[in-house]
């Protein structure tokens, strides 16, 4: 077997006093990361692996990568989906590598190995997460956070998280609960698609709701507030995949995220992904027209055209709307795609199809919306109060 090692150069910021960000309206939001100097006796005279890629920074900019290898003994680097730098596409291998700057080694956790091996934590006391988590259940991270926590109860690890904000906020919950059968690596335990959680309040979920009961510590947040969305951090984005540019996108993201199963463009491929939505034969001013009737919360659609640049749609012009959120608050991402779905399908003249039957229902949890063997407004009702069930539960693990 021929083995084929990559060398990955990772990027180290310099840090430039003068330059400062926008401060947050209320107390400034330290990340776990900046909080790291009074989580200091967790790191001594411990050898620590990180989980990391491009998204792990201080509030400064400074890598996580910077900061550990300063501050403790790090000896190892593990990469998720997209790499260690964030420029592989959904769905990439990922291979070994080797970091350039450091010498350390870097350890794919996607593509063959999604969970870190006995030999890949032989020489590590201490197993480190800084990812910044999007606040959907389909989006990969969180998997990796997980199984990465099984294997550190499996080889007898201290796992700790460093606490980041849900960018969409940690008070709105929405969406269907994971149903048995639809469990992967886009999905793997019972909560809604929208969960409302911190991704440290995540990790105390998996480990004590969810049975992996490793040794965990979350190094918390300071300033964050349950009704901030990112922009209201303080915070510098750091885009957390190739098609996740803005803490915009993120907010829309967990509804049009769903959509890409199906004959209808979800916007990848444009500078606006999962904001324009569209369809080669749909008739936009009409598709606009119909979903404004609805007057959904928060959400206006203007009609517009697009043409993917890459993706399922390549160079194919599409007829659609762009979502405009007028209401961080009020909008509702999953009741709005579910209702574009209702909207294009209708006025497709039977060109509408699911492409993947299972890379529709994995996503979104269940099959009853592709099967419609469920009334709409009733299914509807039923999420919520899955969703609301599920709050009640995971409040118990809220950190703020």
């Amino acid at each position: 077997m021929v083995h084929i090692v990559i060398i990955v150069i990772t990027v180290f910021t310099v840090l430039i006093p003068s330059v400062t960000f926008a401060a947050a309206k209320t107390e400034p939001v330290r990340l776990g990361i900046d909080n790291i100097d009074q989580y200091q006796h967790l790191f001594a005279g411990k050898r620590v692996g990180l989980i990391t890629n491009q998204t792990g920074v201080n509030s400064q900019l400074q890598s996580t990568i910077d900061v550990l290898y300063e501050k403790t003994d790090l000896v190892a680097l593990f990469s998720p989906e997209h790499g260690l730098r964030g420029n592989a596409e959904a769905g990439a291998d990922i291979a070994a590598a080797t970091d350039m700057r450091t010498g350390l080694p870097v350890y794919s956790l996607y593509g063959d190995t999604k969970k870190p091996t006995a030999q890949m934590l032989e020489n590590i006391d201490v197993l480190c997460f800084d990812i910044q988590d999007v606040g959907t259940r389909f989006y990969t991270y969180m998997s990796t956070m997980a199984l990465a926590m099984e294997s550190a109860k499996e080889q007898n690890k201290l796992f700790i998280v460093f606490d980041r904000p849900n960018p969409i906020g940690g008070l709105a919950v929405e969406g269907p609960v994971l149903k048995p059968g639809c469990e992967s690596f886009i999905g793997m335990y019972p909560i809604p698609i929208r969960h409302g959680l911190t991704i440290g309040e995540l990790a105390l979920l998996f480990n004590k709701q969810f049975g992996i009961e490793c040794n965990l510590q979350v190094v918390k947040l300071s300033g964050w507030q349950r009704n901030m969305f990112w922009q209201d951090t303080g915070l510098p984005w750091v885009m957390t995949s190739p098609n996740i540019p803005t803490p915009e996108t993120a907010l829309v993201y967990p509804g049009t995220g769903l959509l890409g199963a199906t004959t209808i463009s979800e916007g990848v491929g444009t500078t606006r992904p999962f904001e324009l939505v569209g369809a080669a034969w749909l008739n936009a001013a009409a598709a606009a027209d119909r979903l404004n009737e609805r007057k959904l919360p928060g959400a206006y659609f203007r009609p517009t055209y697009f043409t993917p640049r890459f993706g399922r749609h390549n160079g194919i012009n599409q007829g659609g709307v762009q979502i405009h959120v007028t209401d961080k608050a009020a909008y509702r991402p999953v009741l709005t795609a579910v209702t574009i779905l209702e909207v294009m399908k209708g006025l497709s003249g039977g060109q509408f199809a699911y492409q993947s039957e299972r890379m529709f229902d994995f996503p979104l949890g269940e099959d009853t919306l592709r099967l419609e063997t469920e009334p709409l407004d009733q299914l509807l009702t039923r999420w919520d109060q899955e969703a609301r069930d599920f709050q009640v539960k995971s409040r118990q693990y809220y950190l703020y």
